[in-house]
């Protein structure tokens, strides 16, 4: 395998990082160390770059203190939102792929071939907002860019080391609690043990001090037990994210799975609350081809191979920050306020009204729900818009049919 590393003006950068955005409320430090814990242990390294990471490998040659290529490049034609271009390396051809501001490939390959097959599945996605690659592939709409352009080692993104002491420390403390109560509480035993050898008796003052000792601890947390105070009653419609950030996050989303993958049509995609997924059939692929291709395109994803002809593939949600969101109408007003939204713009939509509970274990809340069902050619963000005015909205999941090119929405609102 060819070492990730490109050099230009006798400096080395790194490539083949594997990027993913930054979860919501987590540092960029403590979501790599988590990713790399679940993705691959093999991830030691990682850069911090415009909300998102690249875990990198010690084996791919790359080391820390390296800036990345990816983002040198990124911050030169940050005019582009989208973009996919190949540039030639003095060891390879080095392809980058950023969709809707996030990078989606990395790597370098070390051949023609190999790089050209690669951009030209990737060109197959439409919306590209610029397409780059060496002028003697006479590639279509593409321009030519040469990395001395492009990478000057002006961004700060550098690779750094995951520090996995930090998730040592609690095991070894608690460890070490552990061992010290243990010899505070069995030190008279030990004690005890060691004077029997030698056949002395306990002092009988400090055995009913120590018993009133312990008395005097249960006592302390049976008081504990009784004014433990019962958690309050916690509402969905306290965590729900932003209307707009949920719509794009999910069609960006569906965007990432939407891959060609030569040989296999994708027939559906959907955004549900966690995760986002894609359905596969085998058209004259093989699962190979799948597996390898899928792989390249989509990192990190989890393949899950339903039949030799069919693949799911399923990507987890960056988390969204929550705000607490109710619509203050009464179920019938806001009912008949949202049939009247879809009325306006002539989409037909399945609108009912539901009871659901919720509870702390001790007391039971009864809460009023709308749930909205609808087809539309129109976009996550368009569609939310419907919306407006409404408070308490969340929409559960958004399918996209690639057959009738239709979404598919899903929507619940909560009311008083």
């Amino acid at each position: 395998m060819i070492k990730q590393i490109i050099t230009l003006n006798h400096k080395k950068y790194a490539t083949g990082l594997f990027w993913q955005p930054v979860s919501v409320g987590s540092t960029s430090s403590n979501y790599a160390k988590q990713l790399a814990e679940t993705i691959d242990k093999k991830y030691t390294l990682y850069v911090d770059y415009k909300s998102m990471i690249g875990l990198g490998d010690k084996s791919t040659g790359i080391y820390s203190g390296l800036i990345s290529a990816a983002a040198e490049i990124v911050d030169s034609l940050s005019e582009y939102i989208s973009f996919l271009g190949v540039f030639q390396a003095s060891n390879g051809y080095y392809l980058v792929a950023v969709r809707n501001g996030v990078i989606i490939r990395d790597v370098l390959f070390e051949t023609a071939d190999a790089a050209r097959k690669a951009y030209t599945e990737l060109s197959g996605i439409p919306d590209w907002g610029a397409l780059f690659a060496p002028s003697s592939w006479g590639m279509p709409k593409a321009q030519e860019k040469f990395l001395y352009e492009l990478i000057r080692s002006n961004t700060s993104a550098r690779l750094r080391k995951i520090n996995k002491f930090k998730s040592l420390i609690t095991p070894v403390l608690l460890v070490c609690i552990c061992v010290l109560l243990a010899m505070l509480v069995f030190r008279d035993k030990f004690g005890q043990f060691f004077l029997s050898k030698r056949k002395v008796e306990p002092n009988p003052e400090l055995v009913e001090k120590y018993k009133q000792q312990i008395e005097i601890k249960k006592q302390e947390s049976n008081k504990l037990e009784k004014n433990t105070e019962i958690k309050p009653i916690e509402h969905p419609y306290d965590y729900l994210p932003k209307i707009m950030e949920r719509a794009n996050l999910c069609y960006k989303a569906i965007g990432f799975v939407m891959q060609p993958i030569a040989g296999w049509n994708q027939t559906h995609t959907k955004c549900d609350e966690d995760f986002v997924s894609a359905s596969f059939t085998r058209n004259f692929g093989t699962l190979n081809d799948f597996y390898l291709n899928g792989a390249e395109l989509m990192p990190g994803a989890v393949v899950q191979q339903v039949s030799e002809n069919e693949i799911i593939v399923r990507v987890k949600l960056p988390e969204l920050k929550t705000y607490s969101s109710l619509d203050d109408r009464n179920v019938t007003d806001a009912m008949r306020d949202v049939m009247t939204a879809f009325q306006e713009i002539g989409i037909k939509a399945d609108i009912n009204s539901v009871v659901d509970t919720v509870s702390n274990g001790v007391d039971t809340e009864s809460m009023n729900i709308i749930e909205i069902a609808a087809s539309s050619k129109l976009i996550p963000s368009e569609f939310m818009k419907i919306f407006h005015g409404f408070g308490g909205v969340y929409m559960t999941s958004v399918a996209w049919n690639v057959n009738t090119r239709t979404w598919k929405y899903e929507v619940i609102i909560y009311t008083k």
